[in-house]
């Protein structure tokens, strides 16, 4: 059983700092190489403005915001279009209606959210490190659980959960319970494959937990592998 656990620590003094140093290297490409401005529908938008400050800027630009973004203003939809400019009044409004989605939108990722999904990262290299060290302590060999695991991550799982199957059962799954811990601002990767980036945020609509669950389903499953394989190891050593 020392000689098993003992596999942990080194694993992962491998694994994860090459996972540190190659997201460091992908955020500072992103840092490094982002516009200096926010061109939406060839309009030059500010970045970073308060509510009150993106309302300002709306009402200096009333027919851009109300013809040329994404609002349901009187120049969206398939009726005649205004000939009048837009009122100030008017493109406070849509500015009001959209700023959520202005406010989740940035040149390059803030250092929080850079921060945030590395450790996240970090905890998703160690979890499957964890399964796969078990896997492989069970049937005794390397090729085969390194195969099962991407099967099982980039196939199975993501059909998985689209699929309605009891909500306990999608509860169980450590994906879905690394997609609750997610941080705000990505897009759920799992779900690439299926259905795109909220493939998978779909799914979870359809199993609400908590992060209190979310962390106990992870912690289950990193204690039952571990368990697993310490208990092979031991069996195969006697």
């Amino acid at each position: 059983m020392a000689l098993y656990l003992a596999r942990v620590p080194a694993g992962l003094g491998i694994i994860l700092p090459l996972v540190a140093v190659s997201f460091g290297i992908i955020c500072c490409v992103c840092v490094f190489t982002a516009p200096a401005k926010f061109d939406f529908q060839g309009v030059n938008v500010p970045l970073g403005l308060s509510r009150a400050g993106y309302e300002n800027w709306a009402a200096d630009h009333p027919n851009t915001v109300m013809c040329d973004f994404p609002f349901s203003g009187p120049c969206n939809g398939p009726g005649p279009q205004p000939n009048t400019p837009m009122t100030k009044a008017q493109a406070v409004a849509g500015a009001r209606e959209d700023y959520p989605s202005y406010a989740q939108t940035f040149l390059s990722p803030p250092g929080a959210l850079m921060v945030k999904t590395g450790l996240w990262l970090e905890l998703e290299a160690t979890v499957g490190f964890i399964i796969g060290l078990g896997l492989a302590a069970l049937m005794g060999q390397r090729l085969i659980p390194v195969v099962l695991i991407l099967v099982s991550e980039l196939v199975l799982v993501p059909i998985l959960l689209l699929l309605p199957i009891p909500i306990n059962l999608q509860r169980s799954l450590v994906d879905l319970a690394m997609a609750h811990l997610e941080p705000n601002g990505l897009g759920y990767a799992a779900g690439l494959l299926l259905g795109g980036p909220g493939a998978i945020e779909r799914a979870s609509s359809l199993a609400p937990e908590s992060r209190i669950v979310a962390i106990c389903v992870i912690a289950a499953w990193l204690l039952g592998w571990t368990a697993i394989g310490g208990w092979r190891a031991v069996r195969r050593d006697a």
